[in-house]
This record gives structure tokens, sequence and C-alpha cells, in this order.
């Protein structure tokens, strides 16, 4: 039987399934010296971090990983786990905009990450759910069904297996289906705990609710500087899922949130597989059994950070769930945040910055892309060759590739920006806001973020984004207050939870 653990953290207020019944990873390094000077200092502890430090602790490095809040806070406790061949960024894009070498490495990558965790849940024994799964591409009409054509054919270019098929393993009615088989799926917060054990048991040191707020670097070493300590180290890696403080990244990258509901069926019948719409906000849906109860999981209702509505986005979830399937409950409802690159691929390995690393951009294949920068940034900082490093460069240069969607992504945040603080209805008077709501308002010709609890205690924040002077909203959904501009996020008391921000915000109550 499986033992049960204490509940994790996460980056909201909404629970995942996988929070549930995990070991914290606590930090068992107190004992030893976080003062010697580490061969790479890794900032962030969800899958990307964890990974390139069991790797590089592997190799004999000496590292630390530094994380604001827990292990698996981030995005890597909010993920819904899939683990594809195939990605947001489709094989026809990524043939258009970088070639069709280059789309057989992207395939190479996936398969590549997918066996790798393969490999070391079989040789650390971890139990995390793993299992191999067939993913299954639907479209709904024929004009979907055309680029569908185009997905397969790209997908078999780029050698990933793939075929047509006349089944659909959702009780929903649709035009064609495409069928992806070695696709898998896991426990990430199981997953990524035995990492850290593993890494720990190496001799590798993790240091938790510990926030890096300034990098500097002085000749050859980073000294990465905390509230209570500096770290020294000869590299530094950023697995921080977006790269802190004002950069290229945040012009290259757009924030996202992503919504899931897990599910029970009073029928029990549970789909095998995973399977993806073809809407341009699409859906995506999995099954995953916890201590002997199955769920559905299903998700979508994607939008940017701080610009949606997120009660809308679970109602419509809610609504499409019970509209195809016999609903019992719905157990679980929760979102997480993920970044869209500008020309579709991540940005991983070495930084303008010698001996400086970052990995962003995933987009919606985290589990995929965190897994493929540690082993990417492992080579780099052992000075091997690796055969991704040229594509997935954060140097790299695709003005065509990237071009439209930069200029739709900044134009939005130019348009928030400018908009958010020149309101021509501003508001005279406080107004009442209701028990457990938050909300920017004007008061005496100050904007404030304003937050009354439960119990009518009212805390008052400066809405102003310490990262880029962008003007945040209040999320109903996770309570926490987003930014719309550079997908920063801050709790109720104006404390950084992620992003780019490297400050709190100003707090006035």
């Amino acid at each position: 039987m499986r033992e049960h653990f204490e509940k994790v953290d996460r980056d909201g207020a909404t629970a995942s399934p996988w929070q549930a019944n995990v070991r914290r990873i606590n930090d068992n390094s107190t004992g030893k010296d976080k003062r010697q000077l580490f061969d790479v200092i890794i900032i962030g502890g969800g899958i990307t971090g964890l990974t390139t430090g069991l790797l590089l602790q592997q190799e004999g490095k000496r590292c630390v990983i530094v994380e604001a809040h827990s292990i698996g806070f981030g995005t890597t406790g909010g993920t819904s786990a899939h683990l594809n061949t195939f990605f947001d960024a489709t094989y026809p894009e990524i043939e258009s905009d970088f070639g069709e070498t280059a789309s057989k490495l992207v395939a190479k990558a996936g398969k590549l990450a997918i066996t790798h965790i393969e490999n070391w849940v079989k040789s650390l024994a971890i139990d995390c759910d793993f299992q191999k799964q067939d993913g299954y591409l639907f479209a709904l009409d024929e004009k979907q069904s055309e680029t569908q054509k185009d997905i397969l054919e790209a997908s078999w270019r780029a050698g990933v297996a793939v075929d047509k098929v006349n089944y659909l393993n959702l009780p929903i009615p649709n035009h064609s289906v495409i069928k992806f088989p070695n696709q898998a799926q896991f426990h990430p917060i199981r997953y990524i705990a035995s990492l850290a054990k593993e890494f720990q048991r190496l001799g590798g040191i993790i240091c938790e609710n510990t926030f890096i707020n300034e990098v500097d670097k002085k000749g050859e070493l980073f000294y990465a500087t905390s509230t209570y300590q500096v770290f020294q180290g000869q590299h530094l890696v950023y697995a921080t899922h977006s790269v802190p403080g004002i950069n290229s990244f945040n012009f290259k990258c757009a924030a996202y949130r992503s919504y899931v509901i897990g599910i029970t069926l009073s029928d029990g019948n549970y789909p095998e597989g995973m399977s993806y719409d073809m809407l341009d906000v699409y859906h995506y849906y999995r099954t995953h059994e916890l201590d002997g109860q199955k769920y559905l999981l299903i998700g979508g209702e994607d939008h940017k950070t701080g610009q949606g509505d997120p009660e809308e986005a679970f109602k419509n979830l809610e609504a499409h769930a019970r509209e195809y399937f016999d609903v019992k409950e719905v157990s679980f409802r929760w979102s997480s945040q993920y970044y869209i690159p500008a020309d579709g691929l991540p940005y991983i390995g070495k930084s303008s910055n010698e001996g400086e690393y970052v990995a962003t951009g995933f987009n919606g294949n985290g589990m995929i892309f965190g897994t493929l920068s540690g082993l990417i940034i492992r080579d780099d900082i052992l000075e091997r060759e690796n055969e991704f490093t040229t594509l997935f460069s954060p140097d790299r240069i695709k003005p065509i590739a990237g071009f439209t969607e930069y200029v739709q992504e900044n134009a939005n945040v130019a348009w928030h920006f400018i908009a958010d603080r020149f309101n021509l209805d501003e508001i005279d008077e406080l107004k009442e806001i209701a028990y457990g709501e938050g909300k920017v308002i004007t008061y005496n010709g100050e904007k404030m973020a304003i937050y009354k609890d439960e119990d009518g205690n009212v805390n008052a924040l400066s809405p102003t984004c310490t990262h880029a002077g962008c003007i945040v909203n209040f999320n109903s959904v996770e309570k926490s207050w987003d930014c719309p501009c550079h997908g920063g996020r801050f709790d109720l008391k104006g404390n950084v939870i992620s992003g780019p921000p490297q400050k709190n915000l100003t707090r006035y109550i």
C-alpha cells in the first residue's frame, strides 16, 4: 500500500490532485554549510530545477537548489501532467518557421524527454503512476480535418509515429481522429519528490522558503542574495519558469493561465488514453487514479494572465464536461501558469551573461521541456556537445518566425500599461467590495488594490507591479493579484508568488 503524507503547498487558493498525500520536501540540508562555493546555483524547485540539479549532482558537481516557496509550488504542482511527442507548436508550424531538420529535432527531443523520465522512474523506483498512453487529436469539422491532415503528414516527416483512426476514446462527436502512440502521463509531485530525495542523497542542498531578490556577478562568480544569506557559485541556472527582472524574455514570452477540473463519473466510464480537440483554445482530457478513485481531468479555457475571468473559465469547463459526460461530482478545480514563446519553441541554455543559464517559454508542454532543459543545461555546463543546443538557444534570432506573435503580444502589453492608468471614469469614493473579493479602485486620487476577507478585514496594496509598472488585477479563483503585462503574480499580502517580479507589492494596510 502507498504511504500517505501531508498536503504540499501550491501557488494558488485552489487545490490540484497532486498536492495531497505527498511527502513534503523540507530542507534536510541544514547541517551543511550553505556558505560554501557551489559549482552551480539553481534557482527554482520545479521539474526543471530538480532535473538539472540531479543530473549535475550525478556528475559530481556541488549544487544548491534555492526555492522561494516549497518544492513543486509552481507550475509543476499545477500541471495536468501530459507527456507528449506533439506540441502546442505543431509540426507544420515548426517546419514553416524553422525547417524540416528542426522539426525532426523537436520530435526527437520529445521522445528523449519521455524516455528519460521513464528511465528515472525505473532506476530510482519512483512510485508516480507513470503510464504509457495513446494520444488522440480529434477534429470537430471539415476545416479542422484539413489542418489535422497537415499535422499528420508533418508528424510523419518529423519521425513521429501517428496514424489516422476511425474511433475516439471520448463520447464527443467528431469529424476525424489521429492517434499518437507512446505518449505518457504521471504524478508530477511524486516524481519530483523522488528526484529531490536522490539529489539530497548525493549531497545536493535544497533551500526552501528562500527568495532570491538580487543576483550579481563579480569576476567569475555569481552571488545570489536572499534575505538571510548569499549563495556563491560558478554557474547560475534560472529554473523559475520565467526569468526574473527586466530582460528580453519579458517580450519573447507571454504569460497565460490554463484551467483544469477533476470530475468523477456516475457511470464509471472513464476514458483510456489522452485526448485533445482542435479548437483555438483547445480542451485536453485524461484519466488519473488516486488512492483507488478515478478522476477524469478536463482542461482548457486558457487566457492571458490577469486578463480573463477565472470563474467564467471554470463554469465553461464544467458545462462542457456535463454536455458529454455523466458527471457525478467536480472534485478538483485549479489553474496554472505557462509562457508562450514568440516563435513557438522554448528558450533553453546559455544566456548572454557568461555562466548563466535559462529555461523558459515551454508553452503547454512544461513537463517535456523542463526535463529537456536539464539535459541541455547539464551538457552546457560540462562543455559537452548537445544536438539540441542551437535550436533552443535563448540567443537565437528568428525574425520571421516570431515577429507576428511578438507584435501582437507586446501591443497587448502596451495597451494595458496605458489604459490601466488613464481611466476617464475615475472612481471618486471607495466602493463597497464583497467579502472574499478584491478590486483595484481609485481613492482620493490614488489607485489601490483592495481585498476584503470573509471577516470583513481589509488590506490595501499598491496595484503597481514591481516588475515593469503595470496595474495588477484580482484573480477571484486563486485569490491572487495577477499582472496582465508579463504574468507576475502576488498573494493577498503582496508577496511575490511567481513570474519576473523581484520585489513585493507595497503594502498600505
